[in-house]
């Protein structure tokens, strides 16, 4: 195998559809899935794209852990509001038609907030707040996770990395978005590392006894027993801001299970997360032309600002994910050794290696 091989973005959105049909998930839901996970590698978000294929969705598919087959039901509406129970099916699934229903409210009445509880793992958190930003809305989205940050102060995985997306329409080229998980990196970012057999940078992780950890591979075990945690946005302690990060994490998760009757903290599993996403209409407050061409004003004046010594440019919320999108949409998305085992792998448990897009 090449140590790295470029793959057509369409091809391998192509495969990963039919490796989802293959274990089960119908056409229409295996082409949702899909789409949300190359759109990570699309725009540079490689914690969240092809990356997590095998294990996070095929692995478990495949031994059973998830349905394949997604039974989402609302169990309490309004005309701005609903309340889903996505029932363990397909996050993306759950994800998609979630915040296409907080559209449709907010078209009607100029907001929108769905709230899901049972739910698994959705992606990438800004692919949803996209789709607002898509219909001249911003949108706002946010999802718990299994417990794997410490609090401010603490040692043991209490919450998840618990991601808080904004996006909102511009008058340039893409959309401002803002996608970050409330921890320092996510547990993506770890594997990522330990693909390419490289320790972590220091200030990521804490171990129980309190100490910086680097070592990548055994952060990754002793996080599964409890041995082992990332640290909230500012770092240890509230002299870096830590608290802030933790307390941001800990919005994301009352939103995540409190609204909905959901589980938190130490009961996430993995399969059982909750959601939120809304929807705001800005028709409803404003002209949208107007809205888009002072948020890129906003956005323009930002990056001409000064420049630190050293520095050649000043980037805003998104514009990075789009350079990253021009730069890729040619020669599509990378694969190393690693990924190339898992695509092989799955192509042949799956039968479907004549698919193969490279």
């Amino acid at each position: 195998m090449e140590d790295i091989v470029y793959v057509d973005f369409d091809r391998m959105e192509g495969f990963i559809e039919d490796v989802f049909q293959a274990l089960g998930v119908p056409e229409d839901d295996a082409r949702i899935c899909s789409r949300s996970i190359i759109s990570a590698d699309r725009i540079g978000v490689d914690s969240h794209g092809i990356n997590r294929m095998k294990p996070f969705y095929y692995d478990r598919l495949r031994s059973g852990l998830q349905s394949p087959i997604t039974r989402m039901e609302v169990v309490r509406e309004t005309a701005t509001t609903a309340v889903i129970d996505g029932h363990n099916g397909m996050g993306f699934v759950i994800g998609t038609r979630s915040m296409k229903m907080a559209i449709e409210k907010a078209r009607e009445v100029g907001m929108g907030m769905v709230v899901v509880r049972e739910s698994t793992h959705y992606g990438m958190a800004g692919y949803y707040s996209m789709m607002a930003a898509e219909a001249e809305m911003i949108g706002i989205c946010g999802t718990n996770a299994r417990p794997s940050v410490a609090p401010t102060y603490g040692t043991e995985g209490m919450l998840g990395t618990n991601p808080l997306a904004f996006g909102m329409p511009t008058d340039e080229g893409f959309p401002f978005l803002i996608d970050c998980a409330t921890s320092i990196a996510q547990r993506g970012k770890v594997e990522m590392y330990d693909r390419i057999d490289k320790e972590i940078p220091e200030g990521w992780v804490v171990g129980r006894d309190g100490n910086i950890r680097t070592d990548t591979g055994a952060i990754l075990q002793d996080m599964v027993k409890g041995d082992a945690a990332l640290l909230p946005l500012g770092g240890v302690g509230v002299g870096s801001g830590g608290h802030k990060g933790y307390g941001y994490s800990t919005v994301v998760e009352i939103l995540s299970s409190a609204l909905q009757g959901g589980l938190f903290l130490k009961d996430i599993t993995g399969m059982n997360v909750g959601h939120f996403f809304i929807a705001m209409d800005i028709s409803a407050f404003t002209e949208p032309g107007d809205f888009k061409r002072t948020t890129g004003e906003i956005l323009r004046t930002l990056r001409a600002s000064g420049k630190a010594p050293g520095q050649e440019r000043i980037y805003t919320a998104g514009e990075r994910e789009y350079l990253t999108y021009l730069e890729r949409k040619d020669i599509g998305v990378a694969l190393n050794r690693s990924l190339q085992g898992d695509f092989i792998l799955m192509g042949d448990e799956l039968g479907i290696s004549d698919k193969m897009p490279f």
